[in-house]
């Protein structure tokens, strides 16, 4: 019955373990926002983890920065000052310029436009014969390689629509499953330069970033949807441009798409065509100011073959996104990380498959997890729980350190943590269960703290019976009978009660396990069932702590003329039999050998030798130092073999008792075979100490013939 009602709990818990994993499971296909918050969380601390200084990078950023917008005036500058930016970033031999802004409105400081402010025929006629701004500016774009941003809008009615008429400047061929424009960020409709200046600029890319549900910019779409037309990012066309490029290839299956080919560098994307972002070990992309640029102090070489991307990280132009790293960043250092990144051709990814080894570690970790917390202890399980977060964060971090892949360790490592904590709990209550019958058996038996060792422990609880050496303390009250009979039993069970009580507290204190209790009589014994190397000396400290109080008890009582007797203590050790003999039926743990009956002789030898406390040699073997009286060598009976015997000192009456030296003497006449001579001494200190028990033993048994210190008892 007990091992159907084990294995129907361990059926239990194993199914609560796999319905836990599969509503684990259910609840990452769904990918709610927490767990999409903690899994970035883990990417972003991965960056920050591993910053490292890498190469120079072959960007360049021309920051519009407020020491530029101090020395040339509040933003926006007039077209005349970009195309003088443009010009000598040209003139210095750059690759490509990359203006990271939006001009979508014509420029309020053109002539006309001041011309019409004015309304003054003089100044109006002067002002209609300068230059228009923006035809300077288109003029300054003719023939250089120059990219320009464009913005995709959701929905924008105002919009200004990019002309159909114009052609674009490159081609994007598709190659994969069905129709995978449907996997890119759609938009529905844009803000385009102005068409002037559009016409002569080398490329058009968009601006736009993707920013997670924290606002934190962790991946660039290099590709999106406006309509049903395919548009790339401001960093694509400028890897394009500076490549001399005409074509984008992208490559897609059924789950979307695979990598963006940009000439000759092919860029690895998610499904949606957008690419990660390491911050944490991308190239250092320096910030020159575009005042040092528009006054000529930069060195010669310094932006020669460079791609300078032209943006502001001035606060009150607005362009500043969060980056993984915990900084607020201007929008175009965003770009430039992407194209240090694209250019240096090592990549962060996370392909298409991550998901399904992350699953796999999910629902693997969990079981493993959860089955062994069920099947084995605390300890062996925490390391189990330990062994698989190692390998979770640390493949993680190897793969993402060496093989610049992102895999989310978090979920997985929570879950196994919650697998943990489930399981855990279910078994702490079976465990608990199968304590409570324990703890309810032994506590019968053994004292409390032996209890909670053996529930720790109850591979060393064997209830079949098994060979052990152990010491055994009897107590007994001298003439319990006679008192019964003469009392009042309401009385005599309080009094036994409040004693056995006290006896019991005493065996507890010193790791003591009961045997049984016998009326008025205890049998108690050490070193089982948890083996104590000290028994014996925790044997004879009981015996003696319990001598005490049952004297001092005895005296309380007999003062109020309770005839209650004194206790009488016998201590013995030797090889028993230790287990459960009482069968299925009755749970009966206790000890069987022929020591234990030996103890049962010593502490009725009490009543005819006159002591309290009569130990064996076995015992004193254990106990070095003990102060003792020699008894003799007592033949008990039923026994055919003589047992040495002795007093604790700390057991006798010091006012009635001899000397211990004196009485040392006596005895060592008496056990060297000089009966004359022992008997005069011990006539001496009987003269002396008349109440001395053992003096007057030895002398009535020396006038009656004895030799030596044997002494045969005919009884009980």
């Amino acid at each position: 019955m007990r091992l159907r009602r084990d294995a129907l709990t361990q059926l239990r818990a194993a199914s609560l373990v796999l319905l836990l994993t599969l509503g684990v499971f259910l609840l990452w296909l769904v990918d709610p926002l927490p767990l999409q918050s903690l899994r970035l969380a883990q990417f972003d601390q991965f960056q920050r983890w591993y910053q490292r200084a890498g190469a120079v990078s072959p960007v360049l950023v021309i920051d519009i920065d407020e020491a530029s917008l101090k020395a040339y005036g509040q933003w926006p500058w007039p077209r005349t000052r970009l195309a003088e930016l443009v010009q000598r970033l040209h003139g210095a031999g750059t690759a490509v310029i990359v203006i990271n802004m939006l001009l979508a409105e014509p420029d309020r400081t053109t002539p006309r436009a001041m011309a019409r402010l004015w309304q003054n025929p003089e100044i109006s006629a002067a002002l209609q014969g300068l230059p228009d701004h923006d035809k300077v500016l288109a003029q300054a774009l003719a023939g250089r390689q120059v990219v320009l941003g464009r913005s995709l809008l959701e929905s924008a009615p105002d919009a200004r629509p990019a002309s159909a008429a114009q052609p674009q400047p490159y081609r994007i061929i598709s190659s994969g499953a069905g129709a995978p424009a449907h996997w890119l960020h759609a938009f529905d409709s844009a803000t385009e330069p102005l068409p002037i200046l559009a016409a002569t600029a080398s490329g058009l890319g968009v601006m736009n970033f993707t920013s997670d549900s924290d606002s934190v910019v962790r991946r660039l779409p290099l590709f999106l949807r406006r309509g049903d037309q395919i548009v790339p990012s401001l960093s694509a066309e400028a890897v394009r441009v500076a490549q001399g490029a005409r074509n984008y290839l992208l490559r897609s299956n059924s789950s979307g798409f695979l990598d963006a080919r940009i000439g000759a560098l092919t860029v690895p994307v998610n499904a949606q065509a957008d690419m990660w972002l390491d911050f944490g070990r991308a190239p250092a992309v320096a910030f020159i100011p575009a005042a040092q640029v528009l006054g000529g102090k930069l060195a010669p070489d310094a932006l020669r073959g460079r791609i300078v991307l032209v943006g502001s990280s001035a606060v009150g132009l607005m362009d500043m996104q969060s980056s993984p790293l915990g900084q607020h960043i201007p929008g175009v250092q965003v770009h430039a990380v992407a194209l240090a990144q694209i250019l240096s051709g090592v990549h962060l990814q996370r392909p298409g498959w991550t998901a399904s080894v992350e699953a796999l570690a999910l629902v693997a970790g969990m079981l493993l997890v959860g089955l062994v917390t069920q099947r084995k202890s605390f300890k062996f399980s925490i390391l189990v729980v330990a062994l698989v977060l190692t390998l979770l964060l640390g493949g993680t971090w190897y793969a993402f350190t060496v093989e610049h892949l992102l895999l989310d360790a978090a979920t997985p490592a929570l879950a196994v943590l919650l697998s943990f904590l489930v399981a855990g709990g279910t078994h702490h209550f079976a465990s608990e269960r199968e304590h409570r019958w324990l703890r309810q058996a032994f506590s019968r038996y053994v004292s409390p703290n032996k209890v909670a060792y053996l529930m720790a422990h109850p591979e060393q609880l064997q209830l079949s019976g098994r060979r052990q050496v152990c010491s055994f303390v009897f107590t007994d009250l001298a003439n319990f009978t006679t008192l019964i009979e003469h009392s009042d039993p309401a009385q005599m069970v309080t009094l036994i009660n409040a004693y056995l009580e006290a006896m019991l507290e005493i065996v507890f204190r010193h790791e003591g396990t009961l045997d049984r209790i016998m009326g008025d009589a205890l049998v108690v014994m050490f070193s089982a069932p948890v083996v104590q190397e000290d028994h014996r000396q925790r044997a004879l400290d009981c015996a003696l702590a319990m001598h005490v109080f049952a004297s001092a008890y005895a005296e309380r009582w007999q003062a109020k003329n309770v005839a209650w007797g004194h206790t009488r203590i016998g201590v013995h050790c030797g090889e028993v039999i230790v287990g459960n003999f009482g069968g299925k039926a009755l749970f009966d743990y206790r000890a069987l050998g022929d020591p234990i009956n030996t103890a049962a002789r010593l502490e009725t030898v009490n009543k005819h030798l006159g002591t309290r406390v009569c130990i064996s040699e076995a015992i004193l073997e254990g106990c070095p130092g003990l102060p003792v009286r020699p008894v003799g060598r007592l033949v008990l009976k039923g026994k055919t073999q003589w047992l040495q015997t002795y007093e604790p000192v700390a057991a006798t009456d010091a006012r009635a008792c001899a000397p211990l030296a004196d009485y040392a003497a006596a005895m060592a006449l008496l056990q060297a075979g000089h009966p004359a001579l022992a008997l005069a001494q011990f006539q001496t200190l009987s003269a002396r100490h008349p109440k001395d028990p053992l003096v007057a033993l030895h002398r009535r048994r020396l006038r009656d013939g004895a030799t030596n210190d044997l002494i045969v008892l005919g009884t009980k």
